[in-house]
């Protein structure tokens, strides 16, 4: 079974959101996307300031096996990113949900996070093939 945490909300494209306060969030990939991926070697994510877009590609990590886009699952500002993975992207396999995340975000649109799987939801998709 798939490590899950409480009180995150998912994407359809298996990144995780932690409400900070209103109208900031963090934001990584589940246990379940680490593992698909296999050893992450190389991460590439935006810069704090950089506009981003709900469902639109915001970097990429790369693993042994393949290389996968990161979606942002809400819009707004990146406002912080975690500098720590350029230099040990295995962060993301070793903690996906604390030590790997990945960038925060000044939300633009709130409501957005409504469109977000809850774990349950997210359960049930990843079981029924979350692709």
């Amino acid at each position: 079974m798939t490590k899950m945490v409480l009180n995150l909300l998912y994407s359809r494209e298996h990144e995780w959101i932690l409400q900070m306060n209103k109208n900031q969030v963090r934001i990584g990939i589940s246990d379940y996307a680490q593992k698909q991926l296999g050893d992450i070697v190389f991460v590439e994510i935006p810069e704090v300031n950089d506009k981003v877009t709900a469902d639109e590609s915001i970097g990429t990590i790369e693993s042994v096996k393949t290389a996968s886009e990161i979606y942002a699952p809400v819009s707004g500002t990146i406002i912080r990113v975690n500098e720590e993975l350029q230099d040990a992207p295995e962060m993301i396999n070793e903690q996906p949900y604390k030590a790997g995340w990945l960038v925060e975000i000044e939300l633009s649109a709130p409501e957005e996070l409504q469109g977000l799987l809850n774990e349950e939801e997210y359960q049930i998709f990843i079981n029924e093939g979350g692709e």
